[in-house]
């Protein structure tokens, strides 16, 4: 399932411009053109990052950020405030109501989505220490070992990564772009079929927990003991 991106903005050529490049790079777009169609649009699924502008009909990004951190269903979205305001004092005001970055307009879809994947990368839940298990498959993050019911799993470092990211990130299809984003980070070049290749070894280092890592024709690939 693509990650889907909520974007607040109330100029419809920069909404629709920044729509096709989410399209473009995998996400799901949904637009809102003012603060009431915006809180509206925060419902369930939720969207996995808001993408907001400064100036809003009906309110400003500064009180919708700051209604979204004060709830606990909302608060871990992360926000990317997207703003014509360059004062230093306006940056600081952003980040301090809870955004996570900020770029002053005019910027480039390169830019932005740099920007996206530095956040994702940030807020990741791959960062946690806690072990994880998935039907007998164990990954331990600290001790940085994996076991397969009791028995230790040999498996390279990139394999690892990968296998930590797919299980803390659970019944939702990535497509080898997004992977490479995620586990090999943006300042690598890496071909895109370098993902398949990793995939193999993963398979094949665990096992008969390989049905775990699930392909998902012209997609990408899957984690889930579904």
């Amino acid at each position: 399932m693509a990650r889907k991106i909520l974007i607040v903005e109330d100029e419809a050529p920069i909404r629709e411009m920044l729509a096709f490049v989410m399209e473009q790079h995998g996400y799901q777009p949904v637009e809102a053109g003012d603060f009431d169609k915006a809180l509206e649009a925060v419902c369930e699924p939720y969207p996995d990052m808001v993408l907001l502008d400064w100036m809003l009909p009906g309110g400003s990004g500064i009180q919708l950020a700051k209604q979204l951190k004060s709830q606990d269903h909302t608060r871990h979205i992360p926000i990317i405030m997207l703003t014509a305001r360059s004062e230093e004092e306006d940056k600081i005001r952003g980040l301090e109501v809870g955004a996570d970055d900020y770029i002053t307009k005019p910027f480039s879809p390169k830019e932005l989505m740099a920007r996206m994947r530095a956040v994702f990368r940030r807020v990741s839940p791959t960062s946690l220490d806690e072990p994880l298990e998935v039907d007998g498959l164990k990954l331990d993050p600290v001790s940085h070992r994996v076991s397969a019911n009791g028995s230790a799993v040999d498996m390279g470092p990139t394999e690892f990564r990968l296998l930590h990211f797919f299980m803390t990130h659970q019944d939702r299809v990535y497509s080898r772009e997004q992977l490479l984003d995620h586990v090999w980070g943006t300042n690598v070049f890496v071909e895109d079929r370098t993902v398949d290749v990793h995939i193999r070894r993963l398979r094949k280092a665990i096992g008969e927990h390989d049905r775990l890592v699930q392909t998902v024709r012209g997609v990408g690939y899957r984690f889930s003991a579904r």
